[in-house]
This record gives C-alpha cells, sequence and structure tokens, in this order.
C-alpha cells in the first residue's frame, strides 16, 4: 500500500522558520508581511496536519519543542533550495529578458567587450547572447535580435566595414616584402566560405579564382587566429581583427595609401523580431558597438 503522503504548504513551513528563528510572531510576521495572526494559524495548521506540536508558547519568546527542532531541521535545507532559485525572488522576476543571436566572431570581439556598458546602462535587462554559426546550423529559437551576415540591404546594417589582407609580422618577413599585389600569389591565403577573396581581388582588378589550396576553416575567428600564427594571409574586417592588430599579432599586408581598403558587399544585419524597451535598448546598443568596432578597426589599420 502506497504512503499516505501529506505536504504542508510552503508558507506554513516559511512561518515556522521565521517564528522560531525570530523568537515572535510579531518579528516573523513582519518579515513575511502578513499578520502575526496569519501567522499563528499557519503553524497551528502545520501542527494539524503533522499530529504534533512545533512551538512552545511561552510567556516570553517562542520556542521550538523537541519534534519543532526535529523537524525544521530535516526541512530547512528544502527552503534553503527553494530560496535560492533566482525565479522565485521578486527582482529577479521584474528583470527583462533580451535574447540575442549573434555569429561567433562577431560575439566575442565585438558584443562581448562592450557587455559592461550595457550592464551599466540597463541593470534591469538579462541579455542572453546565443551563437548562430554560418552553414552549419539555423538561428536560435525565438531571439529578440538577431545578428547574421548577409548582403548589403537585407537588414539594418549594424556597422560600415572594409576587407583588406592582414598577415603576421613573421610571415610577412619571411616572403620579403610586397610592393604589387601580384606578390599576394607568393604567399599562402586563408579561405573561408563566410568571406571569400573573389569580390576583393575583382574590386583591385584581379581576375583570380577563389583561392583552392590549404584548409577552409569556416569560422572567421579561426582564420584570424590562424593568419596570427603565421599560416597564411587573411581578408579581414578591421572590426573584428582589433585585438590582433592592437598587440601587432597582424598587420595589413599592403600600405593602405598604396592598396585602399574595399567595402564588402556582406555585412552584419540587425533584425528585431517584435519593438519593445528591451528591444530597443539592445538595439541601441548594439548600433553604439558596432560604430566603435567599426571607427577603431580602421583607425588601426589606416594609422
Amino acid at each position: 500500500m502506497a504512503d499516505d503522503l501529506r505536504l504542508p504548504s510552503l508558507d506554513a513551513l516559511r512561518a515556522l522558520e521565521a517564528a522560531a528563528r525570530l523568537g515572535t510572531f510579531e518579528r516573523a510576521a513582519d518579515e513575511l508581511s502578513v499578520t502575526a495572526s496569519a501567522i499563528g494559524k499557519r503553524i497551528a495548521a502545520l501542527e494539524d496536519l503533522l499530529g504534533t506540536p512545533l512551538l512552545q508558547r511561552g510567556a516570553k519568546a517562542l520556542s521550538l519543542s523537541a519534534a519543532g527542532k526535529e523537524y525544521l531541521e530535516q526541512v530547512r535545507p528544502a527552503l534553503a533550495l527553494l530560496g535560492s532559485v533566482p525565479l522565485h525572488r521578486r527582482s529577479t522576476q521584474r528583470r527583462q529578458r533580451l535574447r540575442l543571436s549573434a555569429p561567433p566572431t562577431l560575439a566575442r570581439q565585438v558584443l562581448v567587450p562592450a557587455l559592461p556598458d550595457f550592464s551599466a546602462a540597463h541593470p534591469d535587462i538579462e541579455l542572453e547572447v546565443v551563437l548562430s554559426v554560418p552553414y552549419l546550423e539555423g538561428p536560435a529559437v525565438n531571439p529578440d535580435l538577431t545578428l547574421r551576415y548577409a548582403p548589403l540591404g537585407e537588414g539594418e546594417l549594424l556597422m560600415a566595414d572594409v576587407l583588406l589582407p592582414l598577415a603576421s609580422p613573421s610571415l610577412l618577413a619571411r616572403h620579403g616584402e610586397l610592393r604589387h599585389l601580384e606578390d599576394l600569389q607568393r604567399l599562402p591565403l586563408l579561405c573561408t566560405p563566410v568571406e571569400p577573396w573573389m569580390p576583393w581581388l575583382h574590386a583591385q582588378g584581379l581576375d583570380w579564382p577563389e583561392p583552392s589550396r590549404g584548409h577552409r576553416l569556416v569560422d572567421l575567428g579561426l582564420n584570424l587566429e590562424a593568419a596570427a600564427h603565421g599560416q597564411g594571409v587573411v581578408l579581414a574586417r578591421p572590426s573584428l581583427a582589433r585585438g590582433w592588430l592592437r598587440s601587432g599579432a597582424l598587420r595589413p599586408v599592403f600600405a593602405p595609401q598604396r592598396v585602399p581598403p574595399v567595402t564588402p558587399p556582406t555585412g552584419y544585419v540587425l533584425q528585431v523580431a517584435e519593438p519593445g524597451p528591451a528591444a530597443s535598448a539592445g538595439a541601441a546598443w548594439l548600433r553604439e558597438a558596432g560604430r566603435r568596432a567599426a571607427a577603431e578597426g580602421l583607425s588601426l589599420v589606416m594609422g
């Protein structure tokens, strides 16, 4: 035969714990924002459910009975566990949640450094950043804001990017000075379907096919890291390469005065699922983060 399980209410358990800790119904009532009479009734109902007195009601402070001490020791860990759940706190429930889907390199190189600005300006908004990898998976489930890599004109452009070849100083030292665009043929070119070489090559007047040798890394950050390790030349956006440019791990292959950067045919576009205060705040933060990243990146390569 199954046990006759009788569970008490959480309000009764909280009343017992507060009364035992504070010593009076009145002080427990103040803490729980109810009346002293309500505290007494909740504890009386709990004692009736359990069939044993839990409190000794003396002339002065309340005290636990022997059964009450044992029972409270058993239920106090459960109360603490429930109290530690963020969603059980009103301050957490009042916080707005905003889900942002973004490609990984953009998220790491542009958004993460700008997170403190968003937190300082909007402490009441909980931002969740999920990654959407181009060519490998679909968008995150129900994002409020989406940043995606797309042809220009397919959405609101997040930042005005440029493209130019970058390489490590060690790679350039091994291959000697590059004076002309044709000298690129002497260096390994890192390939990725996310940022193909052909649009840049054609903009420079070079009728070369897409490079086909070497590895294909389906991630802009991996390509930048490979270039920083001297494995080849990366066609990059300075907005995403700021860390490597600042440290000197990467530098432009050609002086920008000799070979000017090219405006790419694609970019990161912003989409807002539904207008609202949190979405508007997130979109404004993204625009400012993108503007700063593009401006700093361009200044690093233009000198």
